[in-house]
């Protein structure tokens, strides 16, 4: 989903030559193909269900924001060890992607009763949608604020400290999945301090959003960018171009099969009826102008992107998944974490930018086996 690069012309390029139709157009994208071996089965198609589902109340400058979540536990009775599944951020970004991950862990009969919650970002999935200008700073707030408010549904009695560093969890036990550019946005909260986590598993991480990764970040394309901001967030010409080159079952599949997924075979009806319920709803055009134009970017480079890795070393346990079927430059992204300093485990599985909800055997078995090194060990 991030670093959206689409088909022969993209929806985000068609976006901006509209956008700026009186300048100079820019050149041309053109989709690499995608190879994979896809001898290993997709099991997008099985049914799955949380155990339970609710809203938290994000209180946030003037809004009060209904924030959905999920809960998928096991059946044991025993006390629950807590992982936070995040979503990729997207226009399209949605909890369904972890589903099938999350059913998959918490069945497993290992030294640790895993609690799997998946929560929807502010403006994105099933949570409210208003009118905010976001940033990467907000939504790390939100999640900082997520995490650590003692009504979270990831928060347990008894776990949250009264010293002077009261907004922070104290135990560490949490363990937090994100896929593309949450995974970077929770890195770097930890990095900060802000979070406590016992370990962090980043998929298929990215750190730019689709244009800047493509144009760049120069002041002639940082205007068109808030040009195109500005039209997208417009009350009626927003809704229109958004509508006609975003808010459709045609720019829909033409993402997932370009580039979200790595086997287009694996690209269903029900899946983009999904996405494109999901882009009608009130409010939803407002993230996806703030991600395509960069503003969601968590940092600005691949030395900062790397610097959150190695902050991290030595105080939580940090597992990389890239993919085989990446784009070019998500991929190189993702490879420069190979051995990059704070990394314990590089792995590789098959997919493109949503491995999870694509490959969820293959993402779930890597990620069950991570948290049997590290986490089940010291139990």
């Amino acid at each position: 989903m991030s670093t959206r690069v689409c088909g022969k012309i993209s929806s985000t390029r068609r976006l901006l030559v509209i956008a700026e139709k009186l300048r100079k157009p820019f050149t041309t994208i053109r989709a690499s193909a995608t190879s994979l071996d896809s001898s290993r089965v997709s099991v997008v198609d099985k049914p799955s269900s949380p155990s339970t589902t609710g809203t938290w109340q994000w209180k946030f400058q003037d809004n009060l924001v209904n924030i959905y979540y999920e809960e998928h536990k096991g059946d044991s009775s025993e006390p629950c060890k807590d992982i936070l599944m995040i979503p990729t951020i997207s226009d399209v970004s949605t909890v369904e992607e972890w589903r099938l991950v999350a059913k998959e862990i918490v069945q497993k009969n290992g030294k640790v009763n895993w609690r799997a919650t998946i929560v929807d970002w502010p403006g994105l999935g099933y949570s409210d949608r208003p009118k905010i200008d976001y940033t990467a700073d907000i939504m790390e707030t939100f999640l900082i604020e997520f995490i650590n408010a003692p009504d979270s549904p990831v928060q347990r009695k008894g776990n949250f400290s009264l010293s002077p560093s009261s907004a922070i969890q104290s135990d560490d036990d949490l363990v937090v999945f994100g896929g593309g550019h949450a995974a970077t946005i929770a890195l770097r909260a930890a990095k900060k301090g802000l979070v406590k986590t016992s370990a962090i598993a980043a998929i298929a991480p990215t750190w730019a959003g689709p244009l800047p990764i493509v144009f760049g970040r120069d002041s002639t394309m940082e205007s068109r960018y808030g040009l195109l901001r500005g039209t997208l967030r417009a009350p009626a010409v927003g809704w229109m171009m958004y509508n006609m080159l975003v808010s459709n079952e045609k720019a829909i599949q033409s993402q997932y099969k370009s580039h979200v997924y790595a086997d287009p075979e694996h690209v269903t009806s029900a899946i983009i009826e999904s996405r494109y319920n999901l882009t009608k709803q009130k409010g939803a055009r407002y993230v996806p102008a703030a991600f395509l134009t960069g503003l969601l970017d968590p940092v600005q480079s691949r030395e900062e992107f790397l610097n959150l890795f190695a902050g991290l070393e030595g105080e939580t346990q940090i597992l990389v998944v890239s993919t085989k079927g990446s784009p070019k430059r998500s991929k190189a992204e993702m490879t420069a974490l190979k051995g990059a300093k704070g990394v314990t485990k590089f792995v590789e599985v098959p997919g493109a930018l949503l491995p999870h909800e694509e490959y969820p055997d293959a993402v779930a078995e890597e990620l069950y086996m991570f948290l049997q090194e590290t986490v089940e060990l010291n139990c």
